[in-house]
């Protein structure tokens, strides 16, 4: 892959999991956040390679973007890189959970049935270039996942150059791909979460992932 530098936007966990996860595989990154000062303590210890920033320069930077907000900010995260996303390949990681706490394991969402959080940032960033991935498994298996077989991330965008980018990052991560179709296909994958986070949420069992069986 010639892409080697990255913007991740977030400063959570799932941003530094996957900004770790791009400084292994040999990627430069830099984390955007909107208070960058956050971010000291990580870049103390990422390296030459590692860097921080705004959300704007964070976009700037990167060959690829990944978004890793809450999903509840994930349109205000878009609109502070301004066009820093045009053009660019963006990996969506994120998930439309609402507010309200779980019900019996399941979460809840803002969004319905036909419609996804995807969709909403492809509208509001046209340029940009979404795939949705990393959206249905914990932050604990996201990289080189210990598993007994290699699992399955559904995946899923309107430029299939785009999707193709993400599977070879998926590659790179321990993960095979599944795509889904075009932007759409995010109203399937990421209720994905939902029903992800139901062992855990129900029995504290968070080490699994999905996988797509054929003959």
């Amino acid at each position: 892959m010639a892409s080697k530098k990255v913007g991740v936007l977030g400063s959570g966990q799932v941003g530094q999991v996957l900004s770790d996860g791009f400084l292994k595989h040999g990627f430069e990154v830099m984390r955007g956040s909107r208070d960058p000062s956050k971010l000291a303590d990580w870049k103390a210890g990422a390296g030459a390679k590692g860097a921080t920033g705004t959300f704007a320069e964070a976009a700037r930077f990167g060959e690829i973007v990944v978004l890793a907000v809450k999903g509840s900010g994930a349109s205000e995260a878009v609109g502070l890189c301004g066009d820093g996303l045009n053009g660019k390949v963006v990996l969506d990681t994120t998930n439309p959970i609402a507010a309200s706490p779980p019900v019996n394991g399941v979460l809840t969402y803002m969004t319905g049935p036909n419609e996804s959080i995807m969709e909403r940032l492809q509208k509001q960033a046209p340029a940009a270039k979404f795939v949705k991935a990393f959206s249905s498994v914990g932050s604990a298996l996201m990289i080189d996942p210990k598993l007994s077989t290699r699992p399955t991330m559904f995946i899923c965008g309107d430029d299939a150059g785009a999707k193709g980018v993400a599977r070879d990052i998926l590659e790179q991560f321990g993960w095979e791909s599944e795509d889904c179709g075009a932007v759409e296909g995010a109203r399937a994958i990421e209720p994905l979460c939902m029903l992800w986070c139901i062992p855990g949420l129900l029995r504290n069992d968070w080490v699994h992932a999905f996988k797509m069986l054929r003959p």
